[in-house]
């Protein structure tokens, strides 16, 4: 079968085979796909009833012609673009789709919008083309909201330039029967509302309509997708594990993952060409609200500067994508491996393949739970942020403020917000990474996650990038970067419920607010672009604090990039 892995695991093959073994003996395949919930968990708790994902790559295929209508009708009615509003699951597959794959000629270019930041809102607001532009509104649950504030907002956008009485003719959703997301959209007159299985998580919904969808309209092929995909689920239904041709190397890998992270492995670090680096995005936002909780977890880390095996600690786990006519990585593999560092490599012939990956990472990201001991689809931990960030809302609505605390330390537009009172502003990051390592007990090192609740352009990426690179520099442990409140329905899960890390939060004054409408079609407002974020990025804080993690926090008024680089710097 195609795509077959090989890997370089070190001391840890034994324990993998031995592993897999297991997995045969006790008849693990032939139960997943009869959706066996004790698998994973006596009780049957989101687990059967979130299964359907095994079945997406056959049951779609009957959903192809529609989609390539619907594609057609938009383009024969005048739409050129696309913006699909949604989060985590409901938006990382499709971004996935439109950065790796492009726009065909003639289809409909797509803009992902998974902020609540004034910036970001008024940056994708600016670029919308009323009447050729059309929204697409995808939430499994209907209540995120996040999404339903951005809807509400855009759908008062399009009716000042449409008219109501034609704006809903510019919006699609997607979502499970009997959502309140398919209640509104029916009221508003949506053009098409898809309804997707509802047995399927939205983090395993990449080749569900919540994928498919976008991926049609950008003119992708979706048969050759679903082939790649379908043939990926063929071997995943082979009971001998193994990571060779004509073995189950889904369950192989997923093994492999759960092994390597019980033995301190839990670093799993995605080595990515720039053509497929979107994809070990998505598979971030799988294995971390997929694996972190019950004080387990394997943390993804994607998008890191190069580390050789001198700057690397013994807890990471290594994936390279190997896609064709690339060798930017080899050196760096075979001195990982030749260190003893586990290595797995994954051939990709060109992007039509990851149909397949999508399918083969969902699974082994099923049987790394299994291996871990927890349930790899639900998210216990996710509620947490929502509730405390509700509150802050509340409070807001009823006293007119949120409840920011009292900054330690501030200095020309940065105020700092921590649990200890730096020497200065610029101080105060390399104080807070110090104070947090001297606290190891058991040798082990924590990971450091920068909470960017700020709107992304090209500087702040940068800016971040260099502020990431000097942290890892600096201290040698991974470093990862999310932007809020995306980053809330993915790795959120696991800065709560999983291994032991230290977060930076950053956020930002905007440069003008915007009011959100409290239902779309009226204008009352009780509430600002502003407000929901500052409020999402207090709750997250107050709900990490909640769960025993040190938090420090910055809010920018001013020049975003220049002040992160001045973090940047202080450490260098």
């Amino acid at each position: 079968m195609g795509g077959s892995l090989t890997a370089r695991l070190g001391g840890f093959g034994p324990a993998v085979e031995a592993a897999a073994l297991w997995i045969e003996e006790n008849g693990v395949i032939d139960r997943l796909w009869v959706h066996d919930h004790t698998i994973w968990k006596p009780e049957d708790v989101e687990i059967s009833n979130r299964l359907g994902w095994l079945h997406c790559p056959e049951g779609m295929r009957q959903a192809v012609s529609g989609l390539e209508e619907f594609a057609d009708e938009l383009r024969g009615d005048g739409f050129t673009d696309c913006v699909l509003i949604g989060m985590g699951g409901s938006s990382l597959a499709p971004e996935v789709f439109r950065r790796v794959f492009g726009v065909r000629d003639g289809f409909l270019d797509l803009k992902i919008m998974d902020s609540t930041h004034p910036d970001a809102v008024a940056a994708v607001s600016r670029g919308v083309r009323p009447g050729s532009t059309l929204f697409l509104v995808s939430s499994k649950s209907g209540g995120t909201v996040e999404t339903l504030t951005l809807m509400n907002y855009f759908y008062n956008f399009l009716s000042g330039a449409l008219g109501t009485e034609n704006a809903g003719r510019s919006f699609a959703a997607v979502t499970d029967p009997g959502s309140g997301l398919e209640k509104v959209a029916r009221e508003l007159g949506f053009r098409k509302i898809f309804l997707n299985d509802p047995d399927i998580g939205g983090r395993y919904a990449a080749l569900s309509h919540v994928g498919l969808v976008p991926a049609a309209l950008l003119g992708i092929d979706l048969r050759v997708l679903l082939k790649r995909a379908g043939d990926a689920s063929a071997e995943g239904a082979v009971k001998r594990v193994g990571e060779g041709p004509d073995a189950n190397s889904a369950a192989w890998l997923g093994a492999a993952m759960g092994v390597c992270a019980r033995g301190g492995r839990d670093k799993l670090t995605i080595l990515a060409p720039s053509s497929v680096e979107p994809f070990a995005v998505w598979v971030e936002q799988l294995i971390a609200e997929s694996t972190g909780k019950e004080g387990k977890g394997i943390l993804p880390v994607v998008g890191e500067d190069p580390v050789g095996p001198e700057t690397c600690g013994e807890d990471r786990f290594f994936v390279r994508f190997n896609a064709e006519g690339d060798d930017v990585f080899d050196r760096r593999v075979a001195a990982l491996a030749s260190a003893g560092h586990p290595v797995v490599e994954i051939p990709l012939a060109d992007s039509y393949d990851l149909g397949r990956e999508f399918f083969r990472w969902e699974m082994a990201t099923a049987v790394a739970g299994m291996i871990l001991g927890i349930n790899p689809f639900d998210q216990p931990d996710v509620e947490s942020a929502k509730l405390r960030a509700k509150q802050a809302v509340e409070g807001f609505r009823k006293d007119g403020s949120l409840p920011v605390p009292e900054p330690v330390a501030a200095l020309g537009g940065t105020e700092v917000i921590a649990d200890f009172v730096p020497r200065s502003v610029s101080s105060a990051l390399g104080e807070f990474v110090e104070a947090g390592l001297s606290e190891d007990t058991d040798g082990s090192r924590p990971y450091l996650a920068i909470q960017a609740y700020l709107a992304s352009s090209p500087a702040v990426d940068d800016a971040l990038r260099s502020v990431r690179r000097a942290l890892a520099e600096y201290f040698r442990i991974p470093v990862t970067v999310g932007y809020g409140p995306r980053f809330l329905h993915s790795t959120g899960q696991l800065h709560k419920g999983g291994g032991r890390g230290l977060f930076v939060q950053i956020s930002s004054e905007p440069e003008a607010d915007i009011p959100v409408p409290d239902r779309a079609g009226e204008e009352a407002s009780s509430m600002s672009f502003g407000v929901l974020i500052r409020a999402q990025a207090l709750g997250d804080r107050q709900a990490l604090m909640d769960a025993g993690r040190r938090v420090l926090s910055f809010h920018f008024d001013g020049n975003v990039p220049e002040k992160l680089q001045m973090l940047a710097g202080a450490l260098r």
